[in-house]
């Protein structure tokens, strides 16, 4: 008889027992800001997976539950009911310890952008003019060979600088 009551109190022999367990049986549950009983995972599957974000308020704030937790397994409790791993507290507490506030905060992904050099913003400046002028230098060129053609169409004699009448 005591076989079978025990029998009962486990479940079904050789099951594993269920790691979730009710927020307010949990060793962090006055410290948790979740609401009591778990809620279900959402069982559709977004097509592209977004990556958690973390604030610096936010790693503080698990960070300091993870300090107060002292009782056993009350650390891997904190860790499930976040979704978190332990590399995580491991490298939000370096960066605590360097001092380094904004390392807590999220960093963008990607390339760094590079400092520009104070002087690529007048470079590029003055190569917009230059392009400018040699474009009106080309419609004044124009405009000069059409009037040559068009006095000497008339008969109209030019004058070269050499002739001009200043002496």
């Amino acid at each position: 008889m005591h076989a079978e009551k025990k029998r009962e109190s486990r479940g079904v022999e050789g099951a594993r027992q269920a790691t979730a367990r009710p927020i307010d049986e949990s060793p962090v549950a006055a410290a948790s800001p979740h609401p009591v009983g778990i809620v279900p995972p959402d069982p559709e599957v977004v097509a592209r997976p977004t990556r958690r974000r973390f604030t610096a308020e936010e790693k503080l704030r698990i960070l300091k539950l993870a300090d107060a937790c002292t009782a056993v397994g009350s650390l891997g409790a904190l860790l499930r009911a976040e979704g978190l791993y332990a590399s995580n507290l491991t490298t939000w507490r370096r960066q605590r310890t360097e001092g380094v506030l904004s390392a807590l905060t999220p960093q963008k992904r990607g390339r760094k952008a590079s400092a520009r050099h104070p002087l690529h913003r007048e470079n590029e400046t003055l190569r917009q003019e230059n392009a400018r002028l040699s474009t009106r230098l080309q419609q004044a060129e124009l405009i000069i060979e059409v009037q040559k053609k068009v006095s000497i169409l008339l008969g109209i004699p030019l004058q070269t600088p050499a002739e001009g009448g200043h002496s």
